[in-house]
């Protein structure tokens, strides 16, 4: 795990953002094809997104609360509404979301113990936190024909944390879907298609801001999908 770690460090230090290929998140999450397979199989247990709904886009999702301790110690939180700060995410300012909570399986996921560790291990770099609150959301989003799946229906935006990262699950039938983190003043710091499973964008959320462009299907007779796992740190407290 050490070089992976140690190049994400180096990465977000220099220019706020990191891209980790999926050899890198193998080496440092313990996963092959078979555990890769089993761990993915959760997003078919994924609930609809009312909010997102509002806004035209099909996604689903499930979301949960932990604690990381700078031992590596791991606790659930009770689980509570998803809010965001203000002057973060301009969609939501001040609404409490309620969603379907993480299943016990996925909890239990030892990919999930990794990488949430290996978080840890990165974010030193950013902040020194004695705890870590880690906010965990696996998402679904759905494109067919004649309409678009967005990813961000709210846009460039902030989470209001201090490290932000999106792995890729999966992606069937989709085109589109390009992530890119900017400078607060707009400027691109790195722009990429996460599209080969297991990938992993990282960037410092409290010098960055993020977004991602809509999908679309590439075969017009079946829907798309793109199947990613957000997980964020800030420091408990």
């Amino acid at each position: 795990m050490r070089q992976p770690v140690h190049d994400a460090r180096r990465a977000l230090a220099s220019t706020g953002a990191c891209l980790l290929e999926p050899p890198a998140v193998a080496q440092c999450l313990g996963v092959d094809e078979a555990v890769w397979g089993a761990f993915a199989a959760h997003w078919e247990e994924l609930a609809p997104d009312a909010y997102a709904a509002r806004s035209g886009t099909r996604r689903l999702r499930r979301y949960g609360h932990l604690c990381l301790s700078r031992e590596g110690t791991i606790d659930a939180k009770p689980h509570d509404a998803f809010v965001q700060p203000q002057e973060s995410n301009p969609l939501y300012v001040d609404v409490d979301r309620h969603f379907e909570p993480l299943t016990d399986a996925f909890m239990g996921e030892p990919v999930l113990a990794a990488l949430i560790r290996m978080l840890g291990q990165v974010a030193v770099c950013l902040e020194d936190a004695d705890a870590w609150d880690v906010k965990v959301h696996p998402f679904r989003v759905v494109a067919e024909t004649g309409s678009e799946g967005q990813p961000t229906p709210e846009g460039r935006h902030r989470d209001g944390v201090t490290l932000v990262t999106s792995l890729l699950i999966d992606r069937v039938n989709a085109t589109g879907g390009e992530s890119t983190v900017y400078a607060p003043d707009g400027t691109e710091l790195t722009s990429t298609t996460l599209d080969t499973p297991g990938t992993l964008l990282l960037n410092d959320d409290r010098a960055t801001l993020h977004g991602v462009s809509p999908i679309h299907p590439l075969d017009a007779a079946r829907p798309a999908r793109r199947d990613v796992l957000v997980t964020t740190l800030a420091p408990r407290g």
